[in-house]
């Protein structure tokens, strides 16, 4: 295993295949000139030797799954754009903001040029005339590295008007949001780029394939999922197939984070590759910190519901997991051990959803502001069995039904398959509801020896202190 220091929190290992993390070893790899010398815009040439329809189909045949959360094919959500309406735009979405997850960030500044060859290849195989590319505010040196990557490839003729002699032209626009988590849903960015406030938008009817920026056809991609595409289109889809499952072919790259003696970003075999392999491998995480014992994980960023260690041999397949009642998410993975204090880390959490909330929805503005409230009492010790009751009314006004989470068979409450049901536009207000959902129902005894046991005392008409007179003062 290898760390770079110019690329903090990746590790690298030489026995794993590498599709999107092949240049972080080069100090240099955010250049176009060591781009273009370790075959940087090859898919390009290839997928513009091709019909467009030929590259939509490569993606396709390729199933790569969206890697921002959904996990959606991006060859079938290029697919959904209604025929012959024209403008159609691409918006890349690098709001990375989930709490633990930070690999898009390293991918914008470690290979931006892989990103936009990514961004062209999309444009000529879905036939999208405009690409706008969104990064989160917070993060400086991606927007500078990728700012400057795109001015070298305008400057070598890799975006612009008939690039590399085709009939292929795309301009490609930068821009930044100020940090609001909620931008990261697909129609609240598209609210931000067209000068609005990032709030999600109805669907129906604004599916953003259909109706998305400035009522054009809009395809939103990750970060992740685009830098897929130079590799596929240089390999070809059956190299990239013979990677990973046949549901969840290729790689991706997670984030590690929390109690565990290494943690950072690894390029790990989809479908395959283990929960437990990640953190106790000795090529990823090695094992728990101070040798503790796992307490719990989270597998999909903060918004996830949360895993105990009798999930640790899931393999990163989202059917799986989500049929588990969870999420691969993000790719972010918070691991805590025994000496994690549950309530604090749900009560964290839970705050940080709220003070995100727009505000659009009101079980999300007033039911994650009332949640993070008495999850601070509890953590406090102020709390009582009625805050621990009303946790879960109100989660009920969120998320109502059932709720899937790790210990159903166990707690023996059925499970239904991610995604669950909520009453808000977008996923802010249920992600508030998770953490503290998964640690109410997990760690029942840890809330259990936090509350106060008050005794209510009766007050009768004899006890009640006499009236004063108006005006009177004690």
């Amino acid at each position: 295993m290898t760390t770079y220091p110019w690329a903090p929190g990746y590790v690298e290992s030489d026995e794993r295949p590498k599709i999107v993390t092949s240049r972080f070893r080069y100090e240099d790899g955010y250049t176009l000139d060591r781009y273009l010398a370790t075959g940087g815009y090859e898919g390009l040439r290839r997928v513009l030797a091709m019909s467009p329809a030929d590259g939509h189909q490569a993606v396709k045949d390729a199933v790569v799954l969206g890697r921002g959360g959904a996990g959606f094919p991006a060859g079938v959500k290029w697919g959904l754009t209604p025929p012959n309406v024209w403008p159609r735009y691409l918006v890349v979405n690098g709001d990375e903001s989930e709490p633990g997850t930070y690999k898009d960030r390293l991918l914008m500044e470690r290979d931006p040029h892989q990103l936009i060859e990514g961004c062209l290849i999309a444009c000529y195989a879905a036939g999208l005339s405009q690409c706008f590319l969104y990064i989160r505010g917070e993060m400086a040196l991606a927007q500078e590295r990728v700012a400057a990557a795109l001015n070298e490839a305008y400057a070598a003729g890799y975006i612009g008007k008939n690039i590399l002699g085709s009939n292929l032209s795309v301009d490609v626009v930068l821009t930044w949001g100020a940090g609001a988590y909620v931008v990261g849903e697909e129609t609240a960015l598209i609210e931000s780029l067209e000068g609005n406030r990032g709030m999600p938008r109805l669907k129906p009817p604004y599916f953003p394939a259909a109706i998305g920026l400035y009522g054009q056809p809009t395809i939103v991609n990750n970060v992740e999922t685009l830098s897929n595409l130079p590799w596929l289109l240089a390999n070809g889809a059956a190299a990239y197939t013979a990677i990973g499952t046949e549901t969840s072919p290729g790689t991706r790259i997670v984030a590690v984070s929390g109690h565990v003696k290494r943690p950072g970003v690894y390029e790990i075999v989809n479908g395959t590759t283990t929960f437990r392999d990640l953190l106790y491998g000795e090529e990823f995480c090695q094992g728990i910190r101070d040798d503790n014992e796992l307490k719990a994980f989270v597998p999909g960023g903060g918004s996830a519901p949360w895993f105990l260690p009798d999930q640790l041999d899931l393999p990163f397949e989202s059917k799986l997991v989500g049929a588990a009642g969870s999420m691969l998410g993000s790719g972010a993975i918070m691991v805590m051990d025994s000496t994690t204090d549950i309530p604090a880390i749900a009560q964290t959490l839970v705050s940080f959803y709220a003070k995100e909330s727009c505000g659009k929805c009101t079980p999300c503005r007033e039911g994650g502001t009332w949640l993070s409230r008495i999850m601070e009492r509890v953590v406090q010790g102020r709390a009582t069995q009625a805050d621990l009751d009303q946790l879960l009314e109100i989660g009920q006004t969120i998320c109502p039904g059932d709720f899937p989470h790790a210990a159903s068979e166990r707690l023996g409450i059925d499970t239904v398959p991610f995604p669950f049901k909520m009453t808000t536009i977008c996923f802010v207000g249920p992600s508030a509801w998770t953490a503290v959902h998964s640690a109410l129902t997990l760690f029942p005894d840890e809330f259990q020896a936090r509350i106060k046991q008050r005794t209510t005392i009766p007050v009768t008409a004899a006890d009640a202190p006499a009236p004063q007179p108006v005006g009177a003062h004690a």
